[in-house]
């Protein structure tokens, strides 16, 4: 039994009752006392007459009112004869009210979209992962129609069979009265969802963990305005949202209130510091975050100790929780545990056994958006097909019904129109730790060679690349060592040479730093790895603005290079070549041209006169020998090139575009301004589409375009050109770059000559 609420106010129909026997009652006291025909009553003949039609009418009158209250005891059934006792009827107990219980604004949503006779929404379903809070949203929900008398029947049940949803109903019908104990399940079952049906007394029925929705198949409780249902479900079915039913999903924390749940459970100011980026480490989840709290208070622990734990790889996520038998607030598992049920479920569902590893998969990368294109390569198609050891091949469609299945038990969050899927942070580390040494490093070799397989081909695409840098991030970060195994680690190099292509040098310089002491670390200085990777640090370095440093770092790597690789190998031949540009780019334009020519001369031997390389020293010669002093030279020189390179790599390839770039340059400095902007122009269109519109090569270009219209006589234009110029700078690759101080230094040139000029006599 609940607690003592008080009694409803007489509803309508009883009111009227009450009124008619009043008027009956009325009416013969009237006519007891009205004389007949202006004549005394008196004894006799006439008197009893009077008397004996008097009381038939007061008899027809109350039998009129017995039949009317038989009527409606038939419509509102044996329920209503249940004891009126003044006390709310409750069936199953609530769980314990979590301590320091947030007012979330689902909770607010919850009371305000349920009030009886404000909305039609009689039953609601509560969908979210494990650890969002359904069960305590529901309970608060309940307790606060309760504490308010707004509730006669209560019931709560723990919804994990069908035969559980049975025993609750059949319980609360023999607490009603409405049927005896020695009536079987079923029967007892229907009679309380036909009672639930026809009263007009205000019930509540909580299902708690309906996740199984066939359970509740033919047991759902009926639409009636006096009652309400609750059901909380880690399943997002359609069927959860059919017939009068609304699917409300139940997501995380906001970072207040869970900044505000660590606040009040630790107390301790002096414990709080990072608090707020604890409860970002994990996820806004309301059951991490009271777990956390519970171990930051068992332990002596603050905030701050608490994220170095959480970030080292070495501890599985529930040796961070309390002990099983310690979990606060009637949790029933760790969070560790608590998706165990969902993952088993997912992979049982058919297509069996593909689920746990596809999920395996997602949790080695970026939790906020895993492009589903990843999963579809031929790389993880043969990764699940051995994984799930039936001998039958998996395809694409099995991809996305176990992707399907995941959704649907609220594991991810997948739209399959949306070209992407997301999963919570503590969901891939739980599913991290249940990975042997094996089945890591299958799935870490399976996710590079995925990215790699779809790695975009230039930056055009922005979003795109950004999503296949932040995955490859998160692979690098959730499997540390085994990414510099083998092949694995060509990804770190799109990953890396992506970041400079964007601009982002600084990012590209600072993660090739932390991976070249690990190559150091586990490999040693003459691994092929550790040599590409510090091939790709000086490269960064240069187009970070150190070119001096970049030459010096280039011919260190040269040494190297020539000793463990041979003079003649493909690193060997490119490192030599970038000690040759950067050295022009530092301001030795002879000592540039003397290297490139040697370059030029061993890969002619090398790789014969129509090799890409080649051509590309063909190219630096012919640039260099502009910067000498020779314009109209390198413009013939860059003609004859620019006609091979489109013959025999195309119109869009790198060194094609290269040589367009310096024959409109150099045809610039030979006074050929308004060819110069021509060609520039239609190379700018080449690289925003060929290398997006950010790429630092396009910057590039676009700031020699905008100078050669000033030359061409467009000062003006030149400057406006400059001026948006250098805010994409700005915001693309950052003041210290030296695109942007270019950009800012032409800028205050054309504007300077753009302004009026007075002009008197001497």
């Amino acid at each position: 039994m609940g607690e003592v609420f008080r009694r409803r106010p007489p509803g309508r129909r009883a009111v009227m009752l009450l009124l008619a026997a009043l008027l009956a009652a009325a009416v013969a006291v009237v006519l007891l006392r009205r004389p007949v025909d202006g004549a005394a009553l008196r004894p006799g003949w006439a008197g009893t007459e009077q008397a004996g039609w008097i009381a038939g009418i007061v008899s027809a009158v109350f039998s009129l009112v017995g039949t009317i209250a038989a009527v409606q005891a038939l419509r509102v059934g044996r329920a209503d004869r249940a004891p009126a006792t003044g006390r709310l009827v409750q069936v199953g107990r609530l769980p314990q009210s979590a301590s320091w219980f947030q007012d979330r604004r689902a909770q607010l949503d919850l009371t305000r979209v349920a009030r009886t006779g404000r909305t039609a929404v009689l039953t609601q379903v509560l969908s979210g992962m494990g650890g969002v809070g359904k069960t305590q949203l529901a309970a608060q929900f309940a307790r606060r129609l309760a504490h308010t008398g707004e509730l006669d029947l209560l019931v709560w049940i723990t919804a994990i069979s069908r035969d559980a949803i049975l025993a609750g109903y059949a319980q609360a019908a023999w607490q009603l009265r409405l049927v005896d104990p020695t009536v079987d399940l079923e029967q007892a079952a229907a009679t309380l969802l036909n009672w639930c049906e026809r009263t007009d007394r205000r019930w509540l029925v909580v299902l708690d963990n309906l996740d199984t929705p066939a359970h509740a198949a033919g047991w759902w409780p009926p639409a009636n305005r006096h009652g309400r249902t609750i059901v909380t479900t880690r399943r997002r079915d359609a069927v959860l949202a059919a017939e009068g039913r609304v699917l409300v999903e139940v997501g995380l924390f906001s970072e207040a209130e869970a900044a505000g749940y660590l606040h009040r459970a630790i107390a301790d100011p002096g414990r709080l510091a990072e608090a707020g980026q604890l409860a970002a480490d994990l996820g806004h989840l309301p059951l991490a975050v009271a777990q956390a709290a519970a171990f930051i208070r068992d332990r002596g622990l603050d905030c701050a100790g608490y994220r170095r734990l959480l970030t080292d790889r070495r501890r599985r996520l529930d040796e961070l929780v309390p002990q099983p038998d310690a979990l606060p607030d009637d949790h029933r598992a760790t969070v560790a545990a608590t998706w165990a049920l969902s993952i088993d479920a997912a992979d049982a569902a058919a297509p069996a056994g593909l689920a746990r590893p596809v999920l395996n998969l997602v949790a080695l990368l970026d939790p906020n958006g895993v492009p589903t294109t990843l999963l579809t390569t031929t790389a993880v198609l043969a990764y699940l097909t051995e994984a799930r050891g039936t001998g039958d091949v998996v395809g694409v469609d099995d991809v996305g019904r176990a992707l399907h299945n995941l959704h649907r038990l609220n594991l991810i969050t997948h739209d399959p129109h949306g070209g992407s899927l997301r999963v919570h942070a503590l969901v891939q580390r739980a599913a991290r730790d249940e990975l042997t040494g094996d089945q890591l490093s299958r799935a870490t070799r399976t996710a590079a060679a995925a990215l790699l397989d779809q790695w975009p081909e230039s930056e055009t695409r922005p979003a795109l690349s950004q999503a296949f840098r932040a995955n490859t991030v998160a692979l690098r970060d959730h499997v540390g060592d085994l990414l510099l195994r083998d092949e694995s680690r060509d990804v770190l190099i799109s990953l890396y040479s992506s970041l400079g292509d964007a601009g982002l040098v600084r990012a590209a310089s600072d993660g090739l730093d932390r991976t070249i002491a690990d190559s150091l670390r586990l490999y040693g200085p003459d691994h092929a790895g550790t040599l590409n990777f510090r091939f790709l640090h000086a490269f960064h370095r240069g187009w970070g603005g150190d070119a001096a440093g970049a030459a010096d770092e280039f011919v260190t790597l040269a040494a190297d290079c020539i000793r463990v690789l041979g003079p003649d190998a493909p690193l060997t031949l490119t490192t030599r070549h970038n000690i040759a540009f950067w050295r022009g780019e530092a301001g030795d334009p002879a000592g540039a041209a003397e290297a490139t020519a040697e370059v030029f001369a061993d890969r002619l031997r090398v790789n014969g006169p129509d090799h890409p390389e080649t051509l590309n020293s063909r190219g630096s010669l012919a640039w260099l020998r502009g910067q000498a002093g020779d314009p109209a030279g390198a413009v013939v020189a860059l003609r004859e090139l620019l006609a091979d390179c489109h013959r025999l790599l195309g119109p869009e390839h790198d060194v094609t575009l290269k040589a367009r770039n310096g024959l409109a340059f150099q045809l610039g400095v030979t006074g050929e301004h308004a060819a110069a902007v021509s060609e520039t122009r239609a190379l700018v269109a080449d690289y925003i589409r060929v290398l997006g519109a950010e790429h630092p090569q396009t910057l590039s270009a676009q700031r020699n375009l905008a100078s050669w219209r000033g030359h061409a006589g467009d000062p003006a234009g030149a400057a406006d050109a400059l001026e948006q110029l250098l805010a994409t700078c700005l915001r693309v690759v950052g003041p210290d770059h030296p695109l942007t101080a270019e950009a800012a230094e032409a800028l205050t040139y054309w504007r300077q000559q753009s302004q009026p000029h007075d002009v008197s006599d001497g």
